[in-house]
């Protein structure tokens, strides 16, 4: 039997990527986030077999196929192809944590574009790890599962991501928003999250997402740049973390005025997520979320200083052109923008935007964001 036949004779899991509705760059300051799954997912058809041998593989990168043994996982990581660092930093941890994991054939096809903000590297890195879970650790719970796929980026992909991407991609559910309150999560065995209804359409609404083709990466400089001054302000102000400050008015002690920025987005970001999950509990008009959009993007373009003029201008357009609220979504640096808009109204709106991005050389796609299940089994 082939390595490919022996892979189909196997089961299929996914994952899926992530938007954001509200809560940029919260998580890793211990702070809040409101993500939703999307329908777009990263499949793993994955197979045990009796040698010691892990072998992956991609649809999307038919020429770089790896297969090591389960011992060189560290050694070998060096040569191992950028793509295939995601699913065997996921075997590695798992290993490293005294689980079982030779003997494996894993092939991904994913449909969560790459770079556009959207979680396309946790998706993989979370299909890779409840397919294993299911395979060699069935006993792994959620919230260790959302850990291996945290670590697996941090340490041996080296992004410095937090677990806004793989808890949105674990915890998901249809028809709802996640309210994650990371330090409740990871400080906890239970709780530290809540399922909140997110149903756009019941009120003639959609939100779309523009991915504007400006790709972006996170384990660059600029990511790594920004938890390092979001620590420095913590440390400044003299707490564990940015979660500690209740008030913009207690930012008045920075002296340097980068890192009170940086502060400023935090803290105002962590008021948005509440507010804007107060707006879906409390059942209010969605559109009442538009401004919180809007108010995002301001802090994440002038605070933080992660947007692009290339986001600017698709944000701006939506804007200018009736959508209630929009805002860059993801890490920043390029990716995709979120627009809420009227349903009548979303197919001139995202023309617009598309032609605006097109002017400025860039080929842009667009879809709607529908609230969707987490990670699983597929087949």
């Amino acid at each position: 039997m082939t390595e490919r036949e022996r892979t189909a004779s196997g089961r299929t899991w996914s994952a899926p990527g992530r938007v954001n509705l509200i809560g940029e760059h919260t998580d890793y300051n211990d702070g809040f986030v409101l993500p939703i799954a999307i329908p777009l997912a990263v499949t793993c058809r994955g197979a045990r077999h009796a040698d010691e041998l892990l072998r992956v593989r991609s649809r999307q990168r038919p020429a770089e196929p790896v297969r090591l043994a389960a011992a060189a996982l560290a050694a070998e990581r060096e040569r191992v192809p950028g793509w295939a660092r995601y699913p065997l930093g996921v075997l590695a941890e798992f290993g490293r944590r005294s689980h079982p994991i030779a003997g494996l054939d894993l092939e991904f096809d994913g449909a969560v574009p790459a770079g556009a903000g959207l979680s396309s590297s946790a998706a993989l890195c979370c299909a890779t790890a409840v397919a294993v879970r299911d395979l060699c650790a069935p006993d792994t719970g959620d919230r260790e599962l959302i850990d291996i796929a945290r670590a697996a980026e941090n340490d041996y992909v080296g992004a410095p991501t937090g677990i806004l991407d793989h808890a949105a991609s674990i915890l998901c559910t249809a028809g709802h928003a996640l309210f994650l309150d990371v330090r409740a999560f990871r400080s906890a065995e239970t709780g530290g999250f809540e399922q909140i209804p997110f149903d756009l359409a019941a009120a003639g609404l959609r939100l779309l997402v523009i991915d504007t083709g400006q790709t972006h990466e996170h384990a660059g400089g600029g990511y790594a740049d920004r938890r390092a001054e979001c620590a420095a302000a913590a440390a400044a102000l003299g707490v564990g973390s940015l979660r500690d400050i209740g008030s913009i008015g207690e930012l008045s002690a920075l002296t340097d005025p980068v890192l009170y920025r940086r502060a400023h987005h935090v803290v105002s970001e962590n008021d948005r997520v509440r507010s804007f999950a107060g707006l879906l509990r409390d059942g209010k008009d969605p559109r009442a979320i538009g401004p919180l959009l809007n108010e995002g993007h301001a802090s994440l373009r002038d605070d933080f200083a992660v947007s692009t003029d290339v986001l600017d201008a698709a944000v701006a357009t939506a804007q200018e052109t009736g959508a209630h609220g929009a805002r860059m979504v993801g890490g920043g640096f390029g990716g995709s923008i979120i627009a809420l808009v009227d349903t009548a109204e979303a197919e001139r709106i995202a023309a617009a935007v598309r032609q605006r991005l097109a002017d400025l050389g860039f080929r842009s796609r667009t879809f709607e964001a529908v609230a969707a299940a987490g990670a699983g089994r597929a087949g």
